[in-house]
């Protein structure tokens, strides 16, 4: 087969203008978003010969792409191509010659033409807000010539003209199998399975490789939802059996502003042990779905997060009052119960954690708005003096488990939303995702009600933890299948 392909597995170049958007169509169709493994840069050139990239699942290789140089010298190679047909219509066998016989003029065409030469098929990345100039129609009709199985993709780089729009998928239409578009910076799993889907339809001799692929995508989401499902189950119990004491010096007792010293102290260890199991989380999340540049430990003077000291935000997550009165009675744990919803230290709860990813909890807390914890003496035992400790935690906000849950749910929304391709920096904007929790069925509601109050207690209730996380699966999909795009 040549220097690039193997018989069996079917093989895809990667062709455009230079920064037209190959590699970071690559990287998010792939998953990578590490600049070791994949080059992005806005410098010309950056790809300078044909790099491949095998897709494997359980170490078998079912797909190979290839990123090639850009062109650049369309005109001149197409002209020379022509020459080369002698009169004659050019095809393949021109191709060939031009790769074999003009490497050293032109060195970058004959580096992208080789492995279609060999029997590569082609994927063509174009900005349809560029001007459709003779240079693309001489890529085009090079293209044109390889006969190989063709697909243009439309990556805009910014807002096209409908009219310019039209113009290029015209004239691709007429030398390539499908034309389709696909938003390297935006593309969600979705459109990823959509594209070798398209895949599929001009490469039948491939197509079992293909549907192999399609399907093993399809099972990685699968499991890695319930990779997710677990770091957030994992999160909530550790985070609603928090308590953090100190013992209790018998001096100390009768002298107020060391005991208000301790509960302060307390305050700032409880708020830090949170905030380091949220980055756990986070952590976690994206090592599911393999993120290298998002951090969960940016600077918090970039936070970007809700204020949760007004009582707008308390309108928008966690449950609302008559959701959190119907699940806490369900749960038995909530007659008679009063819900402050409005401002004050009490409705604030950990709900902190919402915001930009990483740095948001320290963000608020940094500022000292503070909700009230639960403060009690416990038994040590005969520890020291009697025996006595001051434990802090959790916060006695009735939305605190809700608003825990709300904040992990919409950041993973976030990573979901983030492609690969993208190299900007790595904060996920939440703050104006409006509540997920709401929507829950009520059914679900409950359920997690009785496990958060069994947690809040300090017991978790193993029997129910596995419907509860079948629940959260269920949510991380739903929340996956509304952010797909309808066919």
């Amino acid at each position: 087969m040549g220097t690039w392909l193997n018989a069996d597995i079917p093989a895809f170049a990667i062709v455009g203008r230079v920064n037209a958007g190959k590699t970071s169509t690559l990287a998010t169709l792939l998953e990578i978003d590490d600049d070791e493994l994949l080059r992005i840069s806005a410098t010309p050139g950056e790809t300078t010969g044909v790099l491949p990239l095998p897709v494997r699942y359980n170490e078998e290789e079912l797909l190979l792409f290839l990123d090639t140089p850009g062109f650049q010298q369309p005109i001149e190679a197409m002209k020379e191509i022509q020459r080369l047909a002698a009169g004659r219509s050019p095809g393949p066998a021109e191709i060939a010659r031009f790769v074999k016989e003009c490497r050293e003029r032109f060195p970058d065409e004959a580096r992208l033409l080789e492995p279609l030469s060999e029997g590569a098929g082609v994927i063509y990345i174009v900005d349809p807000g560029k001007p459709l100039r003779d240079s693309f129609l001489a890529e085009i009709e090079i293209l044109r010539w390889t006969g190989r199985p063709r697909l243009a993709l439309l990556n805009p780089q910014s807002e096209p003209a409908p009219e310019q729009e039209r113009e290029w998928r015209d004239r691709l239409g007429t030398a390539f199998n499908l034309v389709r578009t696909f938003d390297a910076h935006e593309a969600r799993f979705d459109e990823r399975r959509r594209l070798l889907e398209a895949l599929l339809q001009i490469e039948e001799h491939h197509a079992g490789h293909i549907r192999r692929v399609i399907s093993a995508m399809e099972n990685e989401m699968s499991d890695r939802r319930e990779e997710a499902a677990e770091a957030i189950l994992d999160f909530l119990e550790k985070s609603l059996t928090l308590r953090v004491s100190d013992p209790i010096d018998v001096r100390d007792r009768g002298i107020p502003a060391r005991m208000e010293k301790k509960r302060a102290d307390l305050e700032v260890r409880y708020f830090k042990k949170l905030a380091d199991l949220e980055q756990d989380c986070l952590k976690r999340l994206l090592k599911t779905y393999r993120h290298h540049l998002i951090k969960p430990d940016i600077d918090p003077s970039r936070h970007a997060g809700l204020n949760l000291a007004v009582a707008e935000t308390w309108r928008k997550w966690g449950l609302n009052r008559w959701q959190l009165t119907a699940a806490g009675a369900v749960a038995g744990g909530a007659a008679g119960a009063v819900f402050d919803l409005g401002v004050g230290v009490h409705s604030l709860g950990a709900g902190t954690v919402i915001g930009a990813i990483g740095g948001g909890t320290a963000a608020f807390f940094k500022g000292g708005a503070l909700p009230e914890l639960r403060f009690k003496g416990v038994s040590l035992g005969k520890v020291q003096s009697d025996g006595q400790a001051l434990e802090a935690g959790p916060p006695q906000s009735p939305n605190f488990a809700w608003v825990l849950l709300d904040s992990m749910l919409i950041r993973h929304a976030g990573i979901l939303d983030r492609a690969h391709g993208r190299r900007d920096s790595g904060v996920i904007e939440v703050s104006e995702q409006e509540s997920l929790v709401r929507n829950f069925p009520s059914s679900r509601r409950s359920l997690l009600q009785k496990w958060f109050t069994s947690c809040l207690k300090g017991s978790p209730d193993r029997g129910k933890e596995p419907e509860v996380f079948a629940e959260l699966v269920a949510a991380l999909d739903e929340r996956q299948e509304s952010a797909e795009p309808e066919d």
